[in-house]
């Protein structure tokens, strides 16, 4: 079949084609990044914390009230973590300053020679007793732990101490040393003069971000030794054996508050809840784009379906002479088929372009990733299948009509 005679009738009557073709270009280019933004948020929302059983791991944020002085507070944190660990069922249980994805905590820039100009990165700085390793189930990947002995008792009230060595995140060691093994390195809590070094000893397979900012930057974390007191409020992380989580946070809290002879203030989290609070934003837009991609692409195949039934109907007395004449009921199926895919193609095109200039928009604006090529293809594929559908039921119906009833004057 020639397609001039179909380009023909549809440059004499060329609103419609061209509100079609518009429709589908705008529906595609939406279309292929909304759901390119859905997946990668969906991504973003399930990426790994670094920490072995997140169902698992909870903590208590703790303040005790009338403990007046620094060395009743450092006593008041031993024994309650000597009451924490002897739960049963408590895997491990231990001080730390502030837990992955709690978006509430320290963050500082990081820098590889304090020489440099700027900082190489941002990172979390977590602070522990020893135990957030094996509490969190982070992996070593390189160098050991911190020694008991490197673990210093620091009275925040009154000093500001430095760490002597730290780990780090293999994320960060690979920022800062890019392609060489980190251990036995120096790193540097900012820049310039006043810039402290501390000994990487160990770096871990990942460890999220307190903020679990999109990007690298969510993957950036430091861990110091430091046994801290002296502040109001203590941070207890704990991991209990696996299914038993509520039981062991309930037996922990009656434990902890049995143990104090002084009222506490006793806030309990869990690792889970963090998580849902962290990405909830991100899983409601994902919900929202989902829904607004359902509702265009409905609105797109209701346009495209009645447009069709309605070039067909236009054209009902020229089938029927066409059918007396000697068509085929496949000849007329035929050319309606091909004329909706040729207008759907032109929409198609003008998509994929359409799409990619807004990807390229949201990348320079919102620092989102390019938009891949198979969102686009399976765009094109999609509605090319649903132009030849609206033309299909249509077009039969048309062509199985009698010439002699399609030809009758209305």
């Amino acid at each position: 079949m020639e397609i001039r005679p179909i380009l023909s009738a549809l440059l004499r009557n060329k609103t419609g084609p061209i509100l079609v073709a518009m429709q589908v270009a705008l529906s595609l280019a939406i279309l292929a990044n909304a759901l390119h933004i859905v997946n990668e948020r969906r991504e973003v929302a399930a990426r790994p914390s670094g920490l072995a059983d997140e169902a698992a791991t909870f903590y208590f944020v703790v303040r005790n009230l009338n403990q007046n002085t620094p060395d009743q507070m450092l006593a008041t944190i031993k024994r309650e973590l000597e009451v924490l660990r002897s739960v049963p069922g408590m895997v491990s249980a231990g001080q730390v300053s502030q837990m992955p994805m709690a978006q509430s905590g320290s963050t500082t820039s990081i820098s590889a020679d304090p020489r440099q100009e700027r900082e190489s990165a941002y990172a979390s700085i977590y602070a522990t007793d020893g135990a957030m390793v094996k509490t969190f189930g982070l992996k070593l990947v390189e160098g050991r732990d911190f020694l008991p002995h490197e673990i210093p008792e620091v009275n925040q009230a009154a000093e500001n101490r430095a760490p002597q060595t730290v780990l780090m995140t293999r994320d960060l060691a690979e920022k800062l040393w890019p392609g060489a093994p980190a251990v036995g390195k120096i790193m540097y809590f900012g820049t310039g003069n006043e810039a402290r070094g501390a000994q990487v000893v160990g770096v871990v397979e990942r460890l999220q971000s307190v903020h679990a900012e999109v990007g690298m930057d969510g993957e950036y974390s430091v861990v110091m030794p430091e046994f801290s007191y002296g502040r109001p409020g203590t941070l207890y992380a704990m991991r209990a054996e696996p299914g038993q989580r509520d039981r062991v946070m309930r037996e922990a809290e009656q434990a902890l508050r049995k143990s104090s002879a002084t009222p506490m203030i006793l806030r309990i989290k869990t690792v889970e809840g963090d998580r849902k609070d962290r990405y909830r934003a991100d899983v409601a837009l994902s919900w929202m784009l989902v829904t607004v991609s359902a509702l265009l692409l409905l609105v797109t195949c209701s346009g495209i379906v009645g447009m069709a039934s309605l070039w067909v109907t236009q054209r009902r007395k020229q089938i029927g002479v066409r059918r007396a004449l000697g068509a085929r009921k496949i000849d007329i199926l035929r050319y309606f088929i091909l004329e909706n895919v040729l207008i759907t193609s032109a929409g198609v095109f003008g998509g994929v372009l359409l799409g990619v200039g807004l990807n390229q928009l949201l990348v320079s604006k919102l620092e989102m990733t390019r938009l891949p090529l198979p969102y686009l293809i399976a765009g094109a594929l999609l509605f090319w299948a649903i132009g030849i559908l609206a033309a299909y039921g249509p077009a039969w119906r048309a062509a199985s009509t009698s010439p002699a009833l399609a030809t009758r004057s209305t």
